[in-house]
């Protein structure tokens, strides 16, 4: 990155101040849409779509909601001539549903693209030429008089063929290299090719200013578009449609910026296909506007059967972190997000609530057919406790107590840095079971019995060292009186014993499931689960289940302790 000097700024700001746009806040409605996936999208592919994958993908578009659709260029090609006959021939375009072409200013191509364009109900006749200095100077080798030349020819032709030809034709233009362009040169050339198509309320014409390159930064790009929409002739009756690529990144902030500007039509493609860094991404304007409650009139309710069959026909892949659609980006790994998310939608369940805030999340993801289990809060090593209970409880009906949530975190966390891997929700159930549920070694619960007098009195039986020993105790309550009989007749101490129960529902059985948790006599919490048919043997299992932890945490440590002191 040593020459930094070989590059300037390759773009020209307008001759006036046109930034009116900055004082505008966000989108108020959505824009006339035009899908360039069949033909910007197409021509990028390594393997370009079949006659046959085209017409899966203009099906694909229709029922996103697309009214106007680029199908090609039909005299570059037999492919792109016969897709647009086959739609015209076999009657798939809908009544409400433009179609557009393109053509360069070159009168046999203009002629063969009319040719394809025989019977059709309505298509836009896009005509384009190159504008640019370095297109001028380095390509076409042409003045400014020569460049104009070639537009208003192609504007004329595009009128004596449109007369002859069966059909009904919108015309649209634009200055390719637009944004390498000489604001007031762009300016000079559209309004030439205005004067000839005479637009009129019905019969309007669309301007559209590609950034076929994208080389300034999107306050330019929107200042540009301004100024362009504040002095093209027949305003009133022009179309403003902009088609920023990704060159620099920035081409949905281009897009934005340029509707602000004045832009009322975008093309793009969906999730950005298209040569190089790609064309606008329309999923993400449009679910941006989505966001700020702007119905932006596409469907992407079904976004992962929209994904699916995209990158099938066109043997792309949809980054993990594309915005909206991949398979991350809704996804919370960190600790404190989960935390938050989590609460979140627990303040939603908790009462209606009119708009969505839920933190970390800028859309309901259940609003494109993502779902909360699996998509939001997935498990690693960088995981906390909030997240981890709420896999829990959302998939499996456990709802830990607050305390025991960060114990079992702990536990998780472990295991997922020790396998350095992600947790499914089937292997987090697994751990907390292994970990915490009906534990009976050393000590097994088998059974116990109450004979209420003026204390709950218990008989319960305990299998320890493969014998079975019934003991008494007394206590203020069942659970209180099995309590007193642990401590006492295995020689343990405990206190401050904490206690949570809940129904479970697991398959078409339903069980109690209890949680316990007692503090030793250094502070450490152990935690225990039992889970039953009947609510009270659960809080058994569970006080067991705390104390077997207890007992074998402390022999541990105790056997940890003699090693060392032998060594």
């Amino acid at each position: 990155m040593k020459n930094v000097e070989k590059y300037s700024r390759g773009y020209y700001m307008p001759p006036v101040q046109s930034l009116k746009w900055t004082e505008k806040e966000y989108i108020t409605e959505a824009p006339t849409w035009c899908s360039v996936d069949l033909r910007d999208g197409n021509q990028a592919l390594v393997v370009p779509m079949s006659l046959e994958e085209k017409l899966d993908y203009f099906q694909m578009l229709l029922e996103v909601g697309f009214k106007e659709i680029e199908v090609g260029f039909p005299a570059a090609s037999e492919t792109e001539y016969a897709f647009l006959r086959t739609l015209i021939e076999e009657d798939m375009i809908p009544e409400d549903v433009t179609v557009q072409v393109l053509t360069q200013s070159r009168e046999h191509i203009i002629e063969k693209t009319f040719e394809a364009l025989r019977g059709v109900n309505k298509a836009v006749v896009h005509l384009y030429n190159s504008t640019s200095v370095a297109q001028r100077e380095q390509v076409f080798k042409k003045s400014e008089d020569e460049i104009i030349e070639i537009a208003i020819t192609g504007a004329k032709l595009l009128k004596k063929y449109a007369a002859e030809t069966e059909g009904n034709f919108q015309f649209q233009y634009s200055p390719e290299s637009f944004t390498g362009t000489e604001m007031e040169f762009a300016l000079d050339i559209c309004n030439r090719v205005l004067d000839i198509w005479q637009p009129a309320a019905d019969n309007k014409v669309i301007i559209n200013l590609p950034a076929t390159v994208s080389m300034s930064m999107p306050h330019v790009y929107a200042s540009q578009i301004e100024f362009m929409s504040d002095h093209l002739n027949y305003r009133d009756h022009v179309i403003l449609s902009v088609h920023p690529h990704n060159d620099r990144g920035t081409g949905v902030a281009d897009a934005e910026l340029g509707m602000l500007a004045g832009a009322q039509r975008v093309e793009g493609t969906l999730f950005g296909n298209g040569e190089r860094t790609g064309n606008v991404d329309i999923v993400t304007l449009a679910i941006n506007m989505y966001s700020h409650g702007v119905d932006p009139q596409l469907h992407f309710e079904n976004i992962r059967e929209i994904i699916s069959k995209y990158e099938k026909l066109t043997r792309m892949r949809v980054h993990e972190r594309h915005p909206y659609g991949g398979e991350l980006v809704f996804t919370a790994f960190s600790g404190s997000h989960q935390d938050a998310i989590a609460k979140g939608m627990k303040w939603r369940e908790d009462g209606e609530r009119q708009y969505w805030t839920v933190p970390y999340l800028l859309i309901d993801p259940k609003d494109i057919g993502r779902e909360y289990e699996g998509d939001i809060i997935r498990i690693n090593s960088q995981s906390g406790k909030g997240g981890i209970g709420y896999i829990l409880e959302q998939h499996y009906g456990l709802d830990l107590p607050a305390k025991m949530r960060e114990n079992f975190g702990y536990h998780v966390k472990n295991v997922s840095d020790r396998l350095h891997k992600e947790l499914m929700p089937t292997e987090i159930y697994d751990i907390f079971m292994r970990e915490y549920v009906n534990i009976h070694t050393p000590a097994e619960f088998i059974q116990y019995r109450y004979m209420q007098n003026d204390q709950y009195e218990t008989a319960v039986a305990i299998r320890m060292d493969g014998e079975i020993h019934e003991f008494t105790g007394t206590g203020n309550g069942r659970l209180d009186a099995i309590s007193n009989v642990l401590q006492t007749e295995l020689a343990i101490q405990y206190k401050d014993l904490v206690y949570k129960e809940h129904a479970l529902e697991i398959g078409s059985r339903s069980n109690a499931v209890s949680y316990v948790g007692i503090t030793v006599m250094d502070g450490t919490v152990h935690w225990g689960c039992g889970i039953d048919a009947d609510i009270m043997t659960s809080s058994v299992k569970a006080l067991f289940s705390a104390v077997n932890k207890m007992i074998t945490s402390t022999q541990r440590a105790f056997d940890k302790e003699a090693h060392l002191t032998k060594k």
